[in-house]
């Protein structure tokens, strides 16, 4: 377990390992538009995306996490299941975070910790949607700074394939399936990998914006089955995109602000990967060129929870993050909710890349080709 000094007497949560998943088969949009009224321009026009990753029949969100979460400890070189041989766990905690848990009860994260030989330590999952990283970062640091947990295993994982509707033209075109991890240790609040200032919120008021009405105590205590509609993944398309493109903005300048940066101290822009139009004006908004802006929505979509993560596995392969580069997070999710984060980044192994490069062509991590 790392030592402290006297210069953090509060140990910091630092980034020590990163690896992302996404399940191997690959859905185009001129697949999609076989069955939707729409077309591949279209779609990279409003969304700039090109593809993304979908589980196949029987897979679940716990599988997803499973890989990325023994991709991520071997990336921070622990042992990738079981105890060492000194008897103990690798990490303390696992945390999941997800909107399509394997099922309402119990928990996802218990699980996944049981298949990568964990049994023994704290396991549990964190819903807030698309802002799930986010907040389970925020979760973690917390474990770490009051001495509950020395190492915290943190899990991005979904597979909306389970709720978005196949036929419905407006979701089924923007999200893809996937997971992200990192693992988070006890350390100095001054090195590199230390996650810094967060700023979290939510505003209930507007949770009809993005829901699954059925499944839940709500749905259940009334009469009668629920609904297709009901079953199935809904969004209010064009009041979520103001609001995420507001509260990410504001976000991100109050976790600068807390962290004693301005912007021009921002090295990469990551924000979750809801759609690149959303990314490009959170971007213009906070006056980021769009070139720091890392975007990898074109090739896997938006994944919830996963996005994040997925994104810093993907910019740590190909090395377009590199250490000592400032990074500021920022996401958004129903409920509402969303939230931030800084860090510079550290010294680490390259991670496996999570998805196999489809275009040399398409510049990746700017998504400057597609129109906004």
């Amino acid at each position: 377990m790392p030592v402290h000094t006297s210069r953090s007497p509060v140990p910091a949560a630092v980034l020590c390992g990163v690896a992302g998943w996404v399940p191997p088969r690959v859905v185009t949009n001129d697949e999609l538009a076989e069955r939707l009224d729409t077309d591949d321009a279209w779609i990279r026009t409003r969304t700039g995306i090109r593809r993304r990753h979908v589980a196949e029949p029987g897979q679940a969100t716990s599988d997803l996490a499973v890989e990325a979460g023994r991709l991520a400890l071997r990336n921070a070189g622990l042992e990738l299941a079981g105890t060492d041989s000194a008897g103990t766990d690798p990490v303390d905690a696992v945390i999941v975070t997800t909107t399509t848990p394997d099922r309402p009860c119990p928990a996802t994260a218990p699980a996944v910790a049981a298949r990568l030989g964990l049994n023994r330590v704290a396991a549990f999952d964190v819903g807030a949607v698309c802002t799930g990283f986010v907040y389970g970062l925020a979760t973690a640091a917390g474990l770490i700074a009051s001495g509950v947990a020395a190492r915290v295993l943190l899990i991005g994982a979904d597979t909306y394939s389970t709720i978005v509707d196949p036929l419905d033209r407006a979701n089924a075109i923007i999200f893809g399936d996937g997971a992200g991890a990192v693992v988070l240790r006890a350390g100095h609040s001054d090195e590199p990998g230390a996650v810094g200032h967060f700023d979290l919120g939510s505003d209930g008021t507007h949770e009809d914006l993005i829901t699954v009405a059925a499944g839940g105590s709500r749905q259940r205590s009334t009469d009668g089955e629920p609904s297709h509609g009901e079953r199935h993944f809904a969004m209010r398309g064009n009041e979520v995109y103001r609001h995420a493109v507001t509260r990410m903005a504001e976000s991100a300048r109050a976790t600068l602000s807390g962290a004693g940066w301005k912007t021009d101290d921002v090295d990469h822009f990551v924000p979750h990967q809801a759609n690149l139009r959303i990314l490009h004006s959170v971007a213009d908004d906070l006056g980021l060129p769009r070139e720091r802006c890392f975007a990898n929505v074109d090739a896997v979509g938006n994944t919830g929870a996963a996005s994040i993560p997925l994104a810093l596995a993907d910019a740590a392969a190909r090395r377009v993050v590199r250490p000592g580069d400032r990074l500021l997070l920022t996401a958004f999710g129903g409920g509402l909710t969303w939230g931030s984060c800084v860090l510079t980044w550290p010294e680490l192994p390259p991670p496996t890349r999570p998805y196999d490069p489809y275009d040399p062509l398409v510049p990746h991590g700017t998504g400057e080709d597609t129109p906004s």
